[in-house]
């Protein structure tokens, strides 16, 4: 029995809803189907499952909010018969049951509760004020910032808020101002709420659908919260690299000369490339910062910045860019860019970023110092580019198409030596565009040592 839980889609989210199933119960599932649509504060995201079988139930009903970590849906591994699933998630369900039921009180699931949960849909429960004195209210409680922000504001009692496998996020807590809101005495009519999962038949009662205010407000707490963190607990340190863009302005002009404007190459995708290839060189920017240690990704994924009409921005990835060519990176980066923006991404382009880049040199800025998206360790900025006064090696002052490449990196990982020697690689590599445009280049020549 397989079973298939809500993804984190970045550090920044505890919880989603579910807005669409793509599969039924029955259905085949192959590994990196698209099996559900999953509302965040960012974007409406295609959910992925990487595992193979036969869908054998499904637990949530669309439009009921989930935390992350919890069990969506079950599915019959390959060569696994019905019978044995049935068996193992009744009695899954029923140990869940029994266990809410003896932190919740006395009352025991009926037998007739745990086969329904088992056979059909099982949601978890709308959060609500919890009891006061409930159980470990305030033991093992996890508290996002904009969450906790927001209850003291109010002077809300975050240890009163019954909470999806002991995680308080900012709609839990809005939900439980509304019950506040309503009339309820504190305490009075108040319930404790299972911890979420597969044990609660409870239904979810649907809040108001969001609007498009609403959804910009809670985009803009979720960047608060990441940012404020980012800073607070990453030592940022910035570096900035002037590159000239001659020869990669030449090449970009002599390519595109007999293409449709449909097909011709982006500048920025000449920029993606040069990263994705130092970061091949200088591999610890490239992962992330985790209890205390820094874990080097396996691939270069590099989330692109993207901002959104409405408002506030995503960085999805780009997989894999130091093994495509620039025209392949091009119609990869446009596909990104419109899907983004259209609420079409997939949960692992979410997921993935190993590092992020941010280009704003269409809107004129001439250098970006970004802020770290923990728990990413770098991020590297381009600015625009625009003829610059340089001096030639004839002596002569010449003006050449120029850009700021910077820096924003985490001292836990690395330090500024490495940094430059980073940001040397991406300005060697622009001056070969040709190199550039190989797929799968190898990676350059040995990097300095410290």
């Amino acid at each position: 029995m397989i079973e298939f839980r809500l993804p984190s889609l970045g550090s920044d989210m505890d919880d989603g809803t579910l807005v669409e199933w793509r599969v039924q119960p029955g259905d085949t599932v192959k590994k990196g189907q698209v099996v559900a649509v999953v509302d965040t504060t960012k974007a409406a995201i295609d959910v992925e499952c990487w595992d193979e079988g036969v869908v054998h139930a499904l637990l949530a009903e669309p439009g009921t909010r989930l935390p992350v970590g919890a069990a969506l849906a079950v599915l019959r591994a390959v060569g696994e018969s019905e019978a044995d699933v049935e068996r193992e998630w009744a009695a899954m369900v029923a140990r869940r049951l029994g266990a809410t039921a003896s932190r919740a009180g006395p009352a025991a699931p009926t037998a007739q509760a745990a086969a329904a949960a088992a056979r059909g849909l099982v949601q978890p429960a709308a959060p609500t004020l919890a009891a006061p004195g409930a159980a470990g209210a305030g033991a093992s409680l996890r508290v996002s910032p904009v969450a906790r922000r927001l209850a003291e504001e109010h002077g809300l009692d975050l240890a009163r808020i019954a909470a999806p496998r002991g995680i308080v996020s900012l709609e839990d807590v809005q939900a439980a101002l509304r019950a506040g809101a309503g009339g309820s005495a504190p305490g009075s009519a108040a319930s404790i709420v299972p911890h979420g999962g597969a044990g609660s038949a409870q239904a979810n009662v649907p809040g108001p659908a969001p609007t498009a205010a609403s959804r910009a407000q809670a985009m803009r707490q979720t960047i608060a919260a990441a940012m404020s963190r980012s800073k607070r607990e990453i030592p940022h340190y910035y570096l900035a690299e002037e590159i000239e863009f001659a020869r990669g302005a030449a090449w970009l002009a002599q390519r595109n000369a007999d293409l449709p404007a449909a097909l011709r190459l982006l500048p920025a995708a000449l920029l993606l490339k040069s990263v994705a290839l130092a970061l091949r060189r200088y591999p610890e920017f490239n992962g992330f910062w985790r209890e205390g240690a820094f874990v080097a990704a396996a691939g270069v994924h590099l989330g692109v910045a993207i901002s959104l009409r409405e408002g506030g921005l995503v960085a999805p990835a780009l997989h894999d860019v130091d093994r495509h060519d620039i025209a392949s990176l091009t119609r990869s980066l446009l596909d990104l860019v419109k899907r983004t923006r259209a609420g079409a991404l997939r949960s692992s382009e979410l997921a993935d970023p190993t590092i992020t880049v941010t280009n704003l040199g269409e809107q004129g800025v001439a250098s970006v110092f970004g802020v770290i998206y923990p728990p990413q360790v770098a991020l590297v900025g381009f600015g625009r580019i625009a003829p610059r006064p340089v001096v030639a090696d004839d002596g002569s002052l010449r003006a050449m198409p120029m850009l700021t490449a910077t820096l924003a990196a985490d001292h836990r990982a690395s330090d500024g030596h490495r940094g430059a020697l980073l940001l040397a690689a991406v300005r060697e590599s622009l001056q070969d565009p040709e190199a550039l445009d190989r797929p799968g280049t190898a990676p350059g020549p040995q990097e300095e040592k410290r």
